[in-house]
């Protein structure tokens, strides 16, 4: 196979792969958060630009008082921010790879990449504040 063959095949396979995603759908709207686990976390983070993650647990009386924030929040940014759940107990894989050591712990994501943090209940205000500033 000479080196022209060889480019030829590279510069084709690169075009198919530029066809196939540009064709791929766009992610749909979600209005809520989704339950992530250990396994998913990382393609969901991955395949959003913007993504706020919560991690909680069950028995965390401050994590069910920002639960209802969270999700009226992502009804509010839906298209524009998407919004993530991980219960640190069931997966202590991911909440240990990140330093998770509080929780209610939420994680802003852009373009994959953690940018910001919040511990703790807090009040809407402060959550769409942060947000704001990143979208």
């Amino acid at each position: 196979m000479s080196l022209d063959d060889e480019l030829e095949r590279i510069k084709m396979r690169k075009m198919m792969e530029m066809l196939s995603a540009s064709k791929k759908p766009s992610p749909a709207v979600v209005e809520e958060p989704i339950e992530l686990t250990d396994q998913s976390f990382d393609e969901f983070v991955g395949s959003h630009d913007f993504v706020v993650v919560d991690f909680w647990a069950e028995w965390c009386a401050p994590c069910r008082a920002i639960a209802p924030i969270v999700k009226e929040l992502a009804k509010q940014y839906a298209g524009r921010v998407y919004f993530g759940k991980l219960n640190v107990d069931e997966n202590p894989r991911t909440a240990s790879a990140f330093g998770i050591m509080g929780i209610p712990t939420l994680l802003f994501f852009k373009n994959g990449r953690v940018v910001d943090m919040v511990v703790g209940a807090v009040p809407k205000r402060v959550l769409e504040a942060r947000i704001n500033q990143y979208l």
